[in-house]
């Protein structure tokens, strides 16, 4: 090979390893004028560890921890600081006003059940014994003239019922007044002696409510028979005595009745007026004829 091809091929060969040169050179400028170079030895350095001048015994710290912990210190710095309230002194609530045991609700609302129901039966049982003085049986009751009374009586068949005061109202024999005069109270005669008398309705047996009978016209008790004449004198049955009564006034031609104050009826054998059945009986069995 000659001298001249020699050269021939070494000299581009030449050119392009300098230009190639050239152009890293300018490549490596250009980067480290936008973001810095660091020499060798920094990067060395930098990789290795940090010993802090102030605490040589300290442990190494690497410069990505020294940028942590700068960053969490920043972090601290914007964060918003907690306010501490002040503490509350503790109270023990009270059992009263936290509530009750199903047990105990039970218990008291069973001792208040009974205390409701004895409550209303007492005041049931006051309202009545107590008489009453606005009227109704247990006061005072005008009944009407005796000319209403005893038109009353004869339209009913020889017996006048009257609800409120809860009594009949019979004529008492004028003829019979002496008779009377010695088995009855004053109270009983001064309607008696008026031609009247005011009878308890309840059967001196055992209560049961007295009706008259239309065919004998006598009271005769559905319950147990017992049968008392017109003027409730016992005539027959288990009764222990006559027919109880009222008092009675009569001023001015009109009849008032006491039905608070109850006259025990006339002991049995008792007959001021001679009265006898007048027809068939309304309930057999009571004895009488």
């Amino acid at each position: 090979m000659s001298t001249v091809t020699i050269l021939a091929v070494a000299v581009p060969l030449l050119v392009a390893a300098a230009g190639l040169l050239l152009f890293a050179s300018a490549r490596r400028r250009d980067t480290g004028a936008a973001t810095g170079t660091l020499s060798r030895e920094t990067t060395r350095r930098d990789r290795g560890a940090v010993t802090p001048i102030e605490d040589e015994e300290a442990p190494p710290v690497t410069g990505r921890e020294v940028e942590r912990a700068a960053v969490l210190a920043r972090r601290a710095e914007t964060a918003p600081v907690a306010v501490q309230e002040a503490p509350v002194a503790w109270v023990p609530p009270d059992e009263e006003t936290v509530g009750v045991t199903r047990r105990q609700f039970f218990n008291r609302s069973i001792v208040a059940m009974f205390a409701f129901g004895l409550s209303g039966f007492g005041a049931a049982m006051l309202a009545f014994l107590w008489p009453s003085s606005t009227g109704g049986f247990g006061s005072k009751i005008r009944v009407g003239s005796l000319d209403d009374i005893f038109a009353a009586i004869d339209d009913g068949g020889g017996f006048a019922y009257y609800p409120e005061g809860r009594m009949w109202v019979t004529r008492y024999p004028e003829e019979a007044v002496s008779k009377a005069q010695a088995v009855y109270s004053p109270p009983e005669l001064k309607g008696m002696e008026a031609g009247v008398v005011a009878l308890y309705q309840k059967c001196p047996h055992l209560g049961c409510r007295v009706p008259s009978c239309d065919t004998s016209k006598w009271f005769e008790c559905p319950c147990h028979g017992s049968q008392y004449n017109q003027v409730g004198e016992k005539k027959g049955g288990p009764a222990p005595r006559g027919m109880d009564r009222f008092a009675m006034e009569v001023s001015g031609g009109a009849l008032s009745v006491d039905t608070g104050t109850v006259i025990l009826g006339p002991a049995i054998g008792t007959n001021t007026t001679g009265q006898e059945a007048e027809g068939p009986h309304c309930v057999t069995g009571g004895g009488g004829h």
